[in-house]
């Protein structure tokens, strides 16, 4: 559906009439002040329907961003254990605590 374009000035001097066709009749409108679109009017049908893409989308996005960070750290994992390093988060924390553990033994 195509949006009427029309200037704030005729909005304001049809306002009630301008927003029944966006409630009622579906119609969507730009509006335009000194020649330049500023804002759109549209039913608050439309208006729940693309919060609900949006958020979806956002989703989405968000879902993708985890996915690409997993496969990431996936990655990074198997180059450190292409190189020698532990790549097993406890077997890595167990040697940690030893290596503080003998430095706390050493200060004694």
């Amino acid at each position: 559906m195509a949006a009427k374009t029309i200037s704030v000035t005729e909005l304001k001097q049809n306002l009630g009439e301008i927003v029944n066709q966006a409630s009622f009749g579906g119609t969507r409108f730009i509006l335009l002040s000194h020649g330049k679109e500023r804002a759109a009017l549209i039913s608050v049908e439309d208006l729940r329907l693309l919060e609900t893409l949006l958020e979806e989308s956002q989703r989405e996005l968000y879902q993708t961003q985890q996915l690409n960070l997993l496969a990431e750290a996936r990655q990074l994992r198997e180059s450190g254990a292409d190189q020698g390093y532990l790549t097993d988060s406890t077997s890595a924390l167990e040697e940690v605590r030893e290596e503080r553990l003998d430095d706390l033994t050493d200060l004694r």
